[in-house]
């Protein structure tokens, strides 16, 4: 794993604090040494003990999680965070199981990367994950009406009956486009390329825990509909 080269731009703005969560000494070890060199404020943690530990005095912008840890899985305290914050996390998985992937995304991961990987890869990635977190896309300033919810994406806030609900970052990212083209269908592949080229099934799956936020039904959305054979619409009640 290579470390000696600087991949970041030093003009970028404020210094990102990272925490890496991973069993393996060499990995985290490497990962923050490389993490550094490029930018990044680093803190490691060895396990998932060790991580909510560090999370009741510290905050992060983003999280790099290993799923197979002794004790509490990483999909495990995936979830636990997701209940409480929406800070991006980026899994990594020795699995390569499409569905294992997929049980990631739907426990409130942002993406995931496959072990043995680069780790100019996992720089790209987390840059993308924040830049996306960070900046709205095709953001417009009228106010969404979704039945009981009302989504807000000048301030990226979704309520229901006044109350907020917690977005992870790809969620908002999602949300904000199709509200930004309220009646416009989108193919899965537009979706994907507009969200930063991150995989169609992923898509599906973002789809999904945005439906269970916002529908009365999920498995009969009335808002965020499928238009068969094409894509995904976004039909509010009201806009403005």
């Amino acid at each position: 794993m290579s470390v000696n080269v600087r991949e970041a731009d030093e003009t970028e703005q404020p210094v990102h604090h990272l925490l890496i969560v991973d069993d393996d000494t060499r990995i985290r070890t490497l990962l923050q040494r490389y993490l550094s060199e490029n930018g990044y404020r680093v803190t490691s943690a060895k396990d998932a003990a060790d991580a909510r530990q560090l999370m009741t005095s510290l905050d992060f912008d983003f999280i790099v999680l290993d799923v197979m840890m002794p004790g509490e899985d990483g999909l495990s305290l995936t979830k636990a965070i997701r209940e409480r914050s929406d800070v991006p996390i980026l899994l990594l998985t020795a699995r390569g199981e499409a569905t294992d992937r997929i049980e990631g995304l739907e426990k409130g991961a942002d993406d995931y990367l496959p072990k043995p990987f680069e780790p100019r890869e996992l720089l790209l990635r987390i840059a993308t994950i924040l830049r996306r977190a960070g900046t709205p896309v095709d953001t417009v300033k009228q106010t969404i009406q979704l039945g009981a919810c009302r989504f807000d994406p000048e301030r990226g806030e979704l309520t229901r009956d006044g109350k907020p609900i917690k977005l992870t970052s790809a969620e908002l990212q999602l949300i904000r486009l199709l509200a930004a083209n309220p009646g416009q269908t989108f193919t899965r592949t537009d979706l994907s390329q507009r969200m930063g080229e991150v995989l169609e099934r992923t898509v599906d799956v973002q789809i999904t825990r945005l439906r269970r936020k916002i529908e009365n039904d999920p498995k009969l959305p009335l808002y965020l509909q499928t238009v068969r054979g094409v894509g995904y619409v976004l039909m509010p009640d009201r806009v403005g």
